[in-house]
């Protein structure tokens, strides 16, 4: 069954495990970029961060380092906070727009699974609630009577296995949510709500495209949008990150679990989840009903769903 909404999400692990690890362990390597610890090392070791030798147009270089990931201040699908090391790597600046899924469209001929369903998941506003609507796809993300979506907004209504598709075309990856957030960390722990700071305005001028009001009865648009902004109209974070806070959710590689199994291979090993996590909140989250755009927030949802404010971005390895 497709799902409209997007459910809490939780941390991956890979699912291929030593058949001889059981029970929670005190730090474990997670992936081959990625260890992950139980507690805070008592001794850092500082990882290799040389610069490569040329960082791709649009993408940012992305510092290895040691993070926090979660909050222990957050809501239960971010606790526990653990401790992670993640190796160097690089990450599109912004989220892929719809000028550069369409190049990928035309190179291959794909399509995507919302063209298949032939519909994809949209909020309608006048009823309040979600369903799918008939048309509504990459070119058409609120349905065909709203409109082409432009070149330079990022691409909705592509599922974790368009996402997929895109990235392994595009000779690259989607970025594990660990690795999502050390870099909205800023590649060093940035302990703040958002990659910009703890408030989404500075010195008067909004960072993210977010819900202005209470959803869903009103959005006052005081950022300037009511659904998603061309990527970067907010500018970029420390690191030089665009989007990292709101306009999209982005796809994510890993599965949805909890943070409580991160550390225990059996209860991963029998997890039944299917679900892919989500990141970085969407136009239309609010504190009220969803707080999702703060570097810990979390979502996620099945590998087919396609939605108006889902889309992604790429790693590229080192």
């Amino acid at each position: 069954m497709r799902h409209f909404l997007n459910s809490l999400c939780a941390s991956s692990l890979l699912l291929a495990l030593s058949a001889c690890e059981s029970g929670p362990l005190e730090q474990r390597k997670y992936s081959p970029t990625i260890t992950v610890f139980a507690h805070e090392p008592a001794q850092k070791i500082a990882p290799t961060n040389a610069l490569p030798a040329a960082v791709p147009a649009g993408m940012v270089y992305v510092p290895g380092g040691y993070t926090q990931v979660g909050s222990a201040d957050g809501v239960a699908q971010e606790k526990p906070a653990f401790w992670v090391l993640v190796k160097p790597f690089l990450l599109d600046q912004h989220e892929v727009t719809v000028g550069q899924f369409r190049a990928f469209v035309q190179a291959t001929g794909y399509k995507t699974e919302a063209e298949h369903f032939g519909n994809g998941g949209v909020l309608d506003e006048t009823t309040k609630q979600w369903g799918l609507k008939d048309g509504a796809n990459w070119q058409y993300p609120y349905g065909p009577e709203a409109g082409p979506a432009a070149p330079d907004q990022p691409v909705t209504q592509v599922s974790w296995n368009d996402a997929q598709a895109y990235a392994k075309w595009a000779g690259k990856r989607l970025p594990d949510e660990i690795e999502w957030e050390h870099a909205a960390r800023n590649g060093r722990n940035t302990r703040t709500l958002y990659p910009a700071g703890d408030s989404l305005q500075v010195q008067g001028r909004f960072t993210a495209n977010t819900w202005n009001g209470t959803f869903p009865d009103f959005d006052r648009q005081t950022d300037g949008f009511h659904y998603a902004a061309p990527v970067g109209s907010f500018g970029t974070s420390p690191l030089g990150l665009a989007d990292m806070s709101g306009n999209v959710w982005e796809w994510c590689a890993n599965y949805k679990l909890t943070y409580a199994d991160i550390m225990d291979s059996v209860a991963v090993a029998n997890s039944p989840t299917t679900e892919r996590a989500q990141r970085g909140g969407s136009f239309l989250c609010e504190p009220g009903w969803c707080h999702g755009y703060r570097v810990s927030g979390r979502a996620g949802s099945t590998p087919e769903t396609a939605l108006m404010h889902v889309g992604f971005r790429c790693v590229q390895d080192l």
